[in-house]
């Protein structure tokens, strides 16, 4: 059998309602630069659950390269989708935070919600992370819509909000910050936090995931009270993933790079040990194999295949991708089989 996955970061929505026979819902929002766009998510088969992932609204894809500029893009959309599954009735809301193109904390996110943010002359501040320098007051309270849900966020990184592993520093490069757009914006998360913390009474900024998706781990915990969980895992309890594997005697998991990083909490890992536990093996088809990808071996992955083994070939893979896969799921098969034919 076929069970679409996801870690929370892009196709989480579509993994969990495909695998919980749910609904698809559409609802117009405002993208990282407040362009209005349609926006899906989805309606878990309990018809209690709603789950949004942050990528359809905001997510980094949703920019050219040259629109990257992590100073103004804005978390609002999220804060819409938010709202959407809340007024659906859902008892609980799963959020997916991966694949951001946002810096500004989950300050777009408490817009939608109808939180106002100041400078000290009392004007009100345009969106992005780069104005949170000059925030002195924030005015608002919690939406109505939000009070009855369980908010769970399907969040994998363990970054605190500010410093060197904080959201600036690791995850701004790649959503177009530059060494001095780093250092403004960890300058603005500070004073963002400082207000915020103020506010709502506890300190957070070094809760970890905080630094998650631009700060918006940090926000959700501010403005809704969210829980920050393992995405891997809220996935794979979502579908059953145990009960799945009663029968199976074969596993096969993958992702684009198997390195180091997967043996941290990534998908694969989940898949990998939940498996392991039933006796299960497991073996992965991979874009590439990294540095580190060892790891993975030892925490029980039996034979891994991949689509390229230079840069070279992952571009070609990258390009036409269905016919690498397809091979290397062929020589998977042909690896299993002798394996059995040898027992």
């Amino acid at each position: 059998m076929e069970l679409p996955l996801a870690d929370g970061g892009e196709g989480t929505v579509r993994a969990l309602v495909h695998g919980s026979h749910g609904e698809m819902r559409r609802t117009r929002v405002h993208d990282p630069l407040l362009r209005e766009i349609d926006a899906e998510w989805g309606i878990l088969g309990d018809r209690t659950t709603a789950v949004v992932e942050m990528a359809a609204a905001n997510g980094l894809p949703l920019l050219k390269e040259s629109e990257r500029d992590p100073r103004i893009t804005s978390t609002r959309g999220t804060g819409e989708l938010i709202l959407a599954a809340a007024a659906s009735g859902a008892h609980r809301i799963i959020v997916g935070i991966g694949g951001s193109a946002t810096n500004d904390g989950g300050a777009g996110m408490a817009r939608a919600f109808a939180y106002r943010f100041f400078d000290r002359d009392g004007r009100e501040l345009p969106e992005g992370g780069g104005a949170l320098a000059s925030l002195t007051r924030i005015d608002g309270q919690t939406d109505p819509r939000l009070i009855r849900p369980a908010i769970d966020v399907a969040c994998d990184v363990r970054n605190p909000l500010l410093g060197p592993e904080g959201a600036s520093a690791v995850f701004g490069p790649q959503k177009g910050a530059t060494p001095e757009m780093v250092r403004e914006l960890d300058a603005a998360l500070a004073r963002y936090a400082d207000v915020v913390e103020r506010m709502i009474g506890r300190p957070m900024r070094d809760v970890p995931g905080a630094g998650a998706a631009g700060g918006l781990g940090f926000g959700l915990l501010a403005f809704t009270e969210a829980r920050l969980v393992s995405g891997a895992q809220l996935v794979l309890d979502a579908l059953h993933f145990a009960k799945q594997l009663d029968g199976a005697s074969l596993v096969i998991t993958g992702e684009g790079r198997i390195d180091r990083q997967s043996a941290y909490g990534k998908l694969t890992l989940a898949v990998t040990d939940a498996a392991r536990r039933r006796g299960v093996p497991v073996a992965a088809v991979a874009g590439m194999l990294g540095e580190g990808h060892e790891a993975m071996r030892e925490a029980g992955i039996t034979h891994i295949e991949t689509l390229a083994s230079s840069a070279a070939e992952r571009a070609a893979a990258m390009a036409d991708p269905l016919p690498r896969i397809e091979a290397a799921a062929d020589r998977l098969a042909v690896h299993v089989r002798s394996e059995a034919g040898s027992v």
